[in-house]
C-alpha cells in the first residue's frame, strides 16, 4: 500500500463515517476506494465490512437507552442477525472473487435504487405501521431475516430495508426501529467480520487505514454532516452508488 492509497482511504473512511452516522452508505465509498487501491472486489468488500464495524458499535451504544428498554422484543432480530450474517459470510467465502465478481454491478444496482427510492419505500410501508396487522408482521419477519443474510454477503442498502420492516414491526416508533436496526447491523458484522477474517479475505493494512478514518468520521462527521440537509447527503450517495454501478457494469 502506497502513501497515496493510505491517504485516499483515510478520506473515503473519513466520508463513510460521516455518511453512515446521518444517512447510510459508506460501504460504497470505502469499497469503491478499496476495489481502487488495488484489490480484488471480494477482498474489497471484506475489508469494507471489517473496516465499518467499529463505527456501527459507536452507533448502538449512542442507542443504549433504547436496547436496554426493548432488549426483550430485539432477541428474535439479534438471532437473525447472527445466523444470517455468518449464512451470508460463508455464501460469499463459497463463492469466490470470481463468483462474486459478476454480481457486484448487481448488487451495487439494488443498493442505488434502494437509497433512491427510500422516501417511497418508507411511504409504502407507513400504513401499516400503525395497528395490528398480521400478515404485514410475518412478511416483515421474513424480509428482516433475508436481509440479514445480504448484510453478512454484501450490505450496502441493508439499512433501509431493514427500517421498512422494522417500522411495520416497531408499531412506528422510529428510535426504536433504528435501535434495533443499530444491533442487528452490529451483530451482522461482528459475525461475518470473523468468518472473513478467519477466511484470509481481510487485507490488515487498508483495512486499519479505514477503520481509524471512519472512527474518526462517525465522530466528528456528524457536526459536518448536521449542516448539510439528509436529501443532498443521499444524494451523492446514489450519485456515487450510480457511477460505481455503471463502472462494474462497463468491466
Amino acid at each position: 500500500m502506497t502513501l497515496f492509497q493510505a491517504i485516499v482511504l483515510a478520506v473515503a473512511g473519513f466520508a463513510a463515517g460521516t455518511v453512515n452516522a446521518v444517512a447510510g452508505g459508506g460501504t460504497f465509498i470505502t469499497f469503491a476506494a478499496l476495489v481502487a487501491s488495488g484489490l480484488p472486489t471480494l477482498d474489497a468488500n471484506a475489508t469494507s465490512a471489517v473496516a465499518l464495524t467499529p463505527s456501527n458499535l459507536s452507533s448502538a451504544v449512542g442507542y443504549r437507552a433504547e436496547i436496554r428498554a426493548h432488549f426483550h422484543e430485539m432477541i428474535p432480530f439479534a438471532i437473525f442477525a447472527l445466523i444470517g450474517g455468518g449464512l451470508g459470510a460463508l455464501l460469499l467465502i463459497w463463492l469466490g472473487d470470481g463468483g462474486f465478481r459478476p454480481l457486484v454491478p448487481w448488487l451495487l444496482l439494488v443498493a442505488t435504487l434502494m437509497f433512491a427510492f427510500s422516501a417511497q419505500i418508507r411511504a409504502f410501508v407507513a400504513p401499516w405501521s400503525q395497528g395490528e396487522h398480521g400478515v404485514a408482521k410475518l412478511v416483515a419477519y421474513v424480509v428482516m431475516s433475508v436481509v440479514s443474510v445480504y448484510g453478512g454477503f454484501f450490505g450496502a442498502g441493508v439499512g433501509i430495508m431493514m427500517l421498512a420492516a422494522l417500522a411495520i414491526v416497531a408499531g412506528g416508533d422510529y428510535h426504536k426501529a433504528n435501535a434495533i436496526k443499530l444491533l442487528m447491523a452490529f451483530l451482522i458484522q461482528i459475525v461475518s467480520s470473523a468468518l472473513l477474517i478467519a477466511g484470509g479475505l481481510v487485507h490488515w493494512p487498508q483495512a486499519l487505514v479505514t477503520i481509524a478514518a471512519s472512527a474518526l468520521g462517525g465522530y466528528y462527521g456528524v457536526a459536518i454532516a448536521r449542516r448539510v440537509p439528509e436529501k443532498i447527503i443521499r444524494a451523492v450517495v446514489v450519485a456515487i452508488g450510480a457511477a460505481l454501478t455503471v463502472v462494474f457494469f462497463v468491466k
